[in-house]
């Protein structure tokens, strides 16, 4: 049967079309590759070694779908020089993450022309000039991060333009003048800190949160308020201005008639005539000490405290010698601690902490504890038995002294301070970046110090997890401090409040375990990750704890936002850090039974430390890459079956 006319014609435009859609196709990923080879060129990165001979879409970094290049990810990729034109002709481009490399100049006007573009990552770099115009352009955008460079002039009320936009992030550049009265309709995160920007800040950004406005002279919510902003409402009416001049007036005649009344009181007891009769010594002794408390109480607290002890150890009410533990050198004893100088280092769950000095030269620590209501003799077992322990990653107890009224514990002292202060110290000029290196270790030396108290028996645990406990060496070696405290503390039950390192299922706060443990070094490691303090994470004004802030970001694929901005400066080391953000995550899993033990947490941390130390960096650029999803999978904390 010969076959019909017609449909030889049909199958031969069918085949007509077919291969003048191959063409098409590879025309346009001919022009792609045209375009990643100038940028090659131009920006000389010692990573780019593309196989040339090979397609594009097999290429470190470049991301296609239907033979189009549609994401192109380079971060940290050591790229310097400036960027050529030519990247506009990636016409299907969506994403451009060239964060964190040594480009400089201006942005080539051609990215104006990228339509589709959703998400343009140019932070971390040395981009000069203005803001430029054709961004403005990019309707799709939805994620714009030009914080860390060097752009000058104002900040363009065209960003209104941007319709689409959920992240602006300008920090740290050169900007100048006042913030524009911006209206994005899904803006939820924005930062323009650390510029020469001046004026008020706008009703609409007024919630956002301090720290994405600092380092600026701006005022307004949620800064200070703007001098001169009050409107007529806000003048004191003359009845007001009345009242208040009334007030200070009769408030004057009060503390006169006070002073009048005190010196005739000092004058009368002057009158009285001095009991001829001698005080004892005792009396004399135990009227001094006490003297000694108000006056240190007021300065130095632990002093005082000791003064307290001496006191009533005189007058038969306790032992007045300090307990010492192990080969601690018994080089200074109750007396030298109370004539010590000192000074608060910090109030915490368990009591004040205080550096004192002795006169001899010796530094030490010093733990006032509160709030302890267990007997002599309990006390005294329980605080023998936390001196006993003894490991590299922990801070020892040397000495201890117990009264009815008053508890001192006294450790070595840390010059380095904690890890807290580290973190969220001064995070403005001049600071030295904390790196991944030093990070990991702290992560480390920490885990092994937890992991050591844990392996002494089911019954044994920290309690007291936070990174104001973490307390380090001079070559920031990670020390844990406060160990095993818990069990002494008050055992009324905590406030029902959100308490950022603690697990959802402790409600008494000597009633911890393990996996309480466990939860609350997890928040350790997300504080670790993400520069955040787990009570002051950016969305904690909506009750949002930083566990449910990771766990939201990852969730939207967005997962390098996370870690924060010092780490990103360091090349090649997300891999190692998106291990341990899911080693966090899985720790602050809120079923315990579905966490790991500390011991598995120690080893996981091992391993990955020696892995990242042996340099081996494979690329992973995991920002808002759906692909990566089945790869880095977020516990949800479900339940078992």
């Amino acid at each position: 049967m010969r076959p019909q006319p017609e449909k030889l014609v049909f199958l031969f435009l069918f085949v007509i079309l077919l291969l003048d859609t191959w063409y098409v196709v590879d025309s346009d990923l001919a022009s792609d590759r045209t375009a990643l080879e100038a940028l090659r060129k131009a920006v000389r990165g010692r990573s780019l070694l593309w196989n040339l001979s090979s397609s594009p879409c097999l290429w470190v970094g470049v991301s296609c779908e239907r033979d189009r290049v549609v994401k192109l990810r380079l971060p940290a990729m050591g790229l310097s020089g400036q960027l050529p034109v030519a990247l506009g002709n990636l016409t299907q481009l969506q994403t451009l993450s060239l964060r964190f490399n040594a480009l400089s100049g201006p942005i080539p006007a051609d990215i104006g022309s990228l339509a589709l573009l959703r998400n343009l990552y140019l932070q971390g770099n040395f981009f000069s000039g203005e803001i430029p115009v054709f961004l403005f352009n990019l309707q799709n955008l939805v994620r714009l991060n030009l914080g860390h460079n060097n752009f000058s002039g104002e900040i363009s009320p065209s960003f209104d333009k941007l319709t689409r936009l959920g992240t602006l992030y300008l920090e740290e550049n050169q900007l100048s003048g006042s913030i524009p009265d911006l209206n994005f309709p899904s803006l939820n995160q924005f930062n323009v800190s650390f510029n020469k920007l001046t004026g008020p800040i706008p009703q609409r950004l007024s919630g956002q949160p301090e720290t994405a406005f600092q380092g600026n002279s701006l005022c307004g919510k949620p800064l200070i308020p703007c001098n001169g902003t009050s409107n007529g409402n806000d003048k004191l009416s003359g009845g007001a201005i009345a009242g208040i001049v009334i007030g200070c007036v009769i408030g004057f005649l009060l503390i006169l008639m006070i002073l009048i009344f005190l010196c005739q009181r000092k004058r009368t007891k002057q009158g009285v005539p001095k009991d001829t009769q001698e005080p004892k010594q005792s009396e004399i002794e135990i009227s001094r000490d006490k003297a000694v408390v108000d006056r240190d109480n007021a300065s130095t607290g632990f002093a005082g405290a000791a003064a307290v002890a001496k006191s009533e150890a005189k007058s038969g009410g306790g032992n007045k010698s300090l307990v010492f533990f192990g080969n601690t050198p018994r080089v200074f004893d109750l007396e030298d601690l109370l004539r010590a100088s000192a000074e608060v280092l910090g109030k915490g769950t368990f009591g004040t902490t205080y550096k004192a000095t002795l006169e001899m030269g010796v530094v030490v620590s010093v733990k006032r504890l509160k709030d302890v209501t267990v007997m002599e003799k309990e006390f005294r077992e329980k605080i023998e038995s936390v001196g006993k322990i003894n490991h590299e990653n922990l801070v020892p107890l040397s000495a201890y002294y117990y009264n009815k009224d008053e508890k001192l514990l006294v450790y070595d002292y840390m010059s380095m301070g904690s890890l807290s202060a580290l973190l969220h110290g001064n995070r403005g000029a001049g600071r030295t970046p904390l790196n991944w290196e030093t990070r990991s270790a702290i992560a480390l030396g920490a885990a092994r110090g937890i992991a050591y108290l844990h392996s002494l028996g089911p019954a044994i645990s920290h309690g007291n997890i936070k990174s104001s406990n973490i307390l380090l060496t001079t070559s920031f070696e990670a020390r844990v401090a406060d160990f095993c405290l818990a069990q002494l503390a008050d055992p009324a039950p905590t406030p029902n409040r959100v308490d950022g390192y603690r697990a959802p299922e402790v409600t008494d706060a000597r009633k911890v375990s393990q996996k309480a443990d466990v939860y609350s070094f997890g928040i350790l490691l997300l504080e670790l990750l993400t520069g955040k303090a787990p009570t002051h994470s950016h969305l904690n004004d909506e009750g949002v704890d930083l566990p449910r802030w990771v766990q939201s970001v990852v969730k939207d694929e967005w997962t390098s936002e996370v870690f924060d901005l010092e780490l990103l400066r360091y090349q090649n080391v997300e891999e190692y850090m998106v291990q341990l953000l899911q080693l966090a995550i899985n720790c602050t899993t809120q079923y315990p039974d579905n966490r790991p033990s500390m011991e598995e947490v120690r080893s996981q941390i091992e391993e990955l430390c020696h892995s990242s130390s042996q340099g081996h960096y494979p690329h992973l650029d995991i920002e808002d890459d759906k692909s990566s999803r089945h790869t880095y999978s977020v516990d949800s904390g479900a339940p078992p079956p």
